[in-house]
């Protein structure tokens, strides 16, 4: 008896159950949905269609991608799971449960599928601070993170608006940039000494007050606004978003997001390789790493599906050699045929 999932399509399209059902068809599910493919498992990955980094214009950091925009990476990424057999669809994974040794997962429109074992990759949302204009110009010139937009802004006028005491390692950071930097302080926190001597040390410009919102014309940031009425001159802002794993999913298989020890949010503990307190579960990319950025991500994903895989064929092993021990019958002879002699057995 074989325990390695020949996936059968039923009415709906979709296959009634596989080896491994990726949620989230990012870089680190598709990345995982990848190996396991390859490696000859039934995969099916539902992807909502909906990445956190669609705003930004490339990806970077990526060798041989950078620049690469966020859509066209994930369709060379579909393209080459589906080149291996795995199936990828649009869609939203809303529940799952376990049943028996394998897990049952519902989507929005009603469909179920059956796998032995789940690799979750819904990723994280960004808590944006509550300044107006910041939502609207999230990813294209209000920005977060230097190794992913700092090549963009160099040598311009950045704002860096302070949500808690993280924007000033950001503002250090973006210095490496550009020296044209204002650390907006919005009554978020106060510099200690030391910290005030380094702004002043690396010609950082440091403005009291609320900001009120951001300045934008002809759909370019052009400064950032006080409550007072003042508008401090900035081509491109820095904000520091609380990052919370989207965990819905995982929730329901008993697995909650913890804070992170950085502060900077909420996230999901894993092993190595991606293994979760639940057996069948395994996550990758950012709902377990928030600062991973694509490339990390993507390798994440690698050794999820790696690991799965590994367990996947002690599992087939362990019901191979139970097989093996079944006291003599037709039956079990015929399956003990159909496993050692293939083809010959017709004389090919």
């Amino acid at each position: 008896m074989t325990h390695s999932t020949t996936a059968v399509p039923h009415r709906t399209g979709l296959p009634s159950t596989v080896d491994v059902l990726v949620v989230g068809g990012g870089a680190a599910g598709l990345n995982g949905a990848l190996v396991l493919a390859s490696a000859r498992r039934s995969v099916l990955v539902v992807d909502t269609g909906a990445p956190r980094n669609a705003p930004a214009a490339g990806v970077h950091g990526f060798l041989s991608r950078d620049g690469t925009p966020p859509g066209e990476l994930l369709a060379i990424g579909r393209a080459e799971v589906e080149s291996y057999g795995g199936t990828v669809v649009d869609g939203e994974v809303v529940g799952a449960y376990r049943s028996g040794s394998r897990f049952v997962v519902a989507l929005a429109d009603g469909r179920t599928v059956g796998a032995r074992r789940l690799l979750v990759t819904t990723g994280l949302v960004d808590e944006l601070p509550a300044v107006p204009g910041v939502a609207e110009r999230w990813g294209r010139d209000v920005l977060h993170c230097p190794y992913c937009h700092g090549w963009e802004v160099r040598d311009q006028p950045v704002g860096i608006i302070a949500s808690s005491p993280v924007a000033m390692h950001q503002v250090l950071l973006f210095r490496q940039w550009t020296a044209d930097l204002t650390l907006f302080l919005d009554d978020a926190f106060e510099p200690s000494d030391d910290q005030w001597e380094q702004l002043a040390a690396r010609g950082i410009a440091v403005v009291d007050g609320q900001v009120a919102g951001l300045d934008v014309t002809e759909d370019h940031i052009a400064g950032v606004r006080l409550a007072s009425g003042t508008v401090i001159p900035v081509r491109a802002v820095v904000v520091a978003p609380l990052l919370r794993a989207r965990s819905t999913l995982l929730a329901q298989l008993g697995i909650v997001p913890v804070p992170h020890p950085s502060g900077i949010g909420e996230h999901i503990q894993a092993g190595a390789a991606g293994t979760t307190e639940v057996p069948g579960v395994w996550v990758a990319g950012n709902v377990t790493d928030l600062a991973a950025q694509v490339v990390v991500a993507a390798a994440g994903g690698l050794v999820a599906g790696a690991s799965i895989n590994a367990d996947l064929v002690a599992e087939d092993t362990e019901h191979a050699v139970a097989d093996r021990r079944e006291p003599f019958s037709a039956a079990a002879e015929a399956r003990n045929s159909e496993r050692v002699l293939g083809n010959r057995r017709h004389g090919l």
